[in-house]
């Protein structure tokens, strides 16, 4: 997943709730300069691209800054606004692109941490500033004076001599203010500042419930007997687990921010499985933390704020300006899969029932006996056994030998330890990308373990976003959730956790390899559904012979995987795809039927409305039940995914035609390696998307390629 935070309202894309109110005026305490002089954000990072100096950063230093931030980007916007000389490109749209230096220093960093290294002061922090971010981003999305210059630059865009990116940034600010209401009437304005405000709370409060849920639903067991079918080393964090959760001499199982659990594939304990099964799947739906009442708020008050801009409902708003553009288009490419995917599943569904008859279980499939059977398939059908995988898998040669590896050999790239370069967090780690020339290209960070303060998930983000225009490079961070060995002991990933490294590097890179001139136009500001390309196409390599011979080496010998074993684990590779694919579109479906309700629908029962979402559209099979449910989706209620949870599929088939099309040009080789990152990487929204695509493959799309990666019906 991207993810981007940074507050400047108009030069980015923004998660759901940046709002917030600063007045007209600016005002400083008499000991104002002392507090800034000792406050790290009221200057630029003294660290190479400005990388954030996370050893004097403090969480008070945040709300003067953020605060601060505000009142100086709005005086700019209001100066812009109101500049009495006739509107230009450089006076308006340029003016913008370089205002709210401070704002965007304090946010990115706060957001960042705020999701990967979170703490009670930084969520109290994050509650108090949701209001006023929604504000100050309303202030200037509906000021009519700036409006009214953008409108003017945009009529006459033609007429400017401007090169075709200062023209696409016109455009793309132009459809931004439109979106944000920037043509309603003044009583309309008042009315969506008043939602907006209401959907940063809400989206802010869904997103605190999450954090303490994640704490609160851990499975507490008993006793070691309990946990057979796991390895020692799962068994020792275990109780390390419980005991830091003062649980000592128990076990704890920690839930993941997915339905399934990758625990589930391992216990042999049936009543264990469905106890984290339920935990998982039945979170805030109840209690002190419950999150189904903002689900629902949330659907109802986004469609109102649809409605109040001239849309039908928030899925036609949100999917206006992707490259979908309407709901029925992403309908309609889910609607062509379900009969396919649905077979796939109930076969496999039979498969596993009669591995469960066949090994003497007395119960039909459920939800908690997929993965745990699915896997004793796998091992029947591919002679694969997991445990003897595991040893290669380790998590460093990984990073090191498959991640990193491929990225020199596609791209040219190097990315080499900065341990001088302080971090957040001792498990995260500081690079340095460098090109094949030798040149210096951007900064990395790479947190990749789990740990209490960190939500669920992962993602891509930036610190500091790549610009000419302010000779500024990308410094970029990926965040993952793996659970770390005990001291001493290897770490070792699950193949999807392997592929998962990938495609976060995939979103890195879109990031770090960015050459444009404007900052609203760089790395991963383009469409929802055309984000999740690049990340997608990346972690294809991840099964490529030649990365996987690299990285798949015996943690202790170093001895590569044998080919045999190699074999094996390729031709698994479109195993399970039914239930991959059905727990995912029944996400995307949920999603899109969610927010396809019109503003009038009363506040809906989540369990309910789920249940017929599914029946809708011919999803309801009990043992296998959406990705994420409602609770605790945290892509379409408080991330910025809403009606764009599809996006992941849509973006899928771009993947794989082009994954597809350079096995034509030879594979893994520099060649096709750099035409890619020319066309696709570089331009980040410079260029329209699909003209961006069809640049590097010379058409556009088609679905054979996806059709092959997930290994189903070559007839869907």
């Amino acid at each position: 997943m991207r993810k981007r935070f940074i507050a400047i309202a108009i030069g980015a894309t923004l998660t759901a709730g940046f709002m917030a109110g600063c007045s007209n005026t600016e005002s400083k305490a008499p000991n104002a300069m002392s507090i800034q002089a000792q406050n790290p954000f009221f200057q630029v990072s003294r660290l190479q691209y400005q990388a954030p100096d996370f050893s004097i950063i403090k969480n008070e230093h945040f709300t003067p800054a953020l605060e601060q931030g505000m009142a100086e980007h709005y005086q700019e916007i209001l100066a812009i606004a109101n500049n009495p000389a006739a509107a230009s490109f450089d006076n308006t749209i340029v003016a913008m692109e370089k205002s709210g230096a401070l704002l965007s220093r304090a946010s990115s960093v706060f957001y960042n941490l705020a999701g990967s290294n979170s703490n009670p002061e930084l969520r109290k922090i994050q509650g108090e500033m949701a209001p006023k971010m929604a504000a100050h981003s309303d202030n200037i999305n509906l000021n009519p004076a700036l409006f009214a210059r953008i409108e003017a630059i945009y009529n006459d865009r033609a007429n400017l001599g401007l090169t075709p990116e200062a023209v696409r940034l016109v455009e793309v600010y132009h459809q931004r203010f439109i979106m944000a209401g920037a043509k309603l009437t003044d009583e309309q304005k008042v009315k969506i500042r008043a939602l907006n405000e209401e959907q940063s709370t809400l989206t802010n409060e869904f997103s605190q419930r999450l954090l303490r849920l994640t704490k609160e639903i851990a499975v507490v067991v008993e006793s070691k007997d309990e946990l057979t079918g796991l390895t020692d080393s799962e068994i020792t964090s275990a109780a390390n687990d419980a005991k830091a959760a003062g649980h000592d001499g128990k076990y704890l199982i920690n839930i993941t921010n997915t339905t399934r659990q990758p625990v589930l594939a391992s216990l042999e304990n049936r009543e264990l499985r469905q106890r984290i099964w339920e935990a998982s799947a039945n979170r805030g739906l109840s209690g002190e933390n419950e999150t189904a009442s903002l689900v629902s708020r949330l659907a109802q008050l986004r469609a109102e704020r649809a409605t109040l801009l001239g849309y039908e409902n928030w899925a036609s708003y949100r999917l206006a300006p992707q490259m979908a553009k309407t709901p029925e288009a992403v309908y309609s490419m889910f609607g062509s899969m379900v009969p396919a995917v649905v077979a796939n599943t109930e076969k496999e569904a039979a498969d596993i029932q009669a591995m469960i008859d066949k090994t003497g279980g007395k119960f039909e499939l459920a939800p908690w006996d997929w993965e745990f059977y699915a896997e004793k398939v796998r091992q029947e059908k591919y002679a694969l056994d997991g445990n003897s995988i595991r040893p290669y898998f380790e998590f460093n040669r990984v990073l090191e030998d498959g991640v990193l590896y491929t990225l020199k050999e596609l791209y040219g790239v190097t990315l080499k330890p900065r341990p001088d370069l302080p971090v957040y967090h001792p498990d995260v780690k500081a690079y340095e990308m460098f090109d094949a020339d030798g040149s210096s290209m951007a900064i990395f960070y790479a947190d990749y373990f789990a740990r209490e303060g960190k939500r669920g998930g992962a993602w891509m983000s930036s610190f500091v976003g790549q610009s000419f225009l302010e000779g500024t490079k990308p410094v970029v961070v990926n965040v993952m959730n793996i659970k770390k060995a005990p001291e001493g002991q290897p770490t070792f990933v699950s193949y999807n956790e392997v592929t998962t490294m990938f495609h976060e590097m995939g979103h890195g890179t879109h990031g770090m390899f960015s050459k444009v001139t404007y900052p609203s136009l760089a790395g991963t500001s383009v469409s929802r559904d055309f984000v999740e390309f690049p990340s997608t196409f990346e972690e294809d390599w991840a099964a490529h012979p030649k990365v996987l011979a690299n990285y798949a080496k015996h943690y202790e010998t170093g001895k590569p995987i044998p080919d045999e074993l190699l074999q094996k684990l390729l031709k698994s590779g479109s195993f399970n795809q039914g239930f991959d694919t059905l727990e995912y579109m029944a996400a995307a479906l949920v999603d899109m039927e969610w927010h396809s309700l019109s503003p009038d629908a009363p506040l809906q029962d989540v369990a309910t409305f789920e249940a017929n979402a599914l029946r809708k559209h011919g999803l309801n099979i009990s043992a296998v039940p959406p990705r994420y449910k409602s609770t605790y989706f945290a892509h379409a209620f408080p991330g910025g995914y809403s009606a764009s949870y599809y996006a992941y599929m849509w973006s899928e088939i771009l993947a794989a035609d082009a994954f597809a099309y350079v096995q034509t040009q030879g594979g893994l080789n520099r060649e096709i390696g750099m035409k890619y990152r020319k066309t696709i990487r570089e331009v980040g929204n410079s260029i329209a998307p699909m003209e961006a695509y069809k640049n590097f493959r010379g058409q556009e799309p088609t679905t054979q390629g996806l059709l092959k990666r997930r290994g189903l019906d070559s007839n869907i």
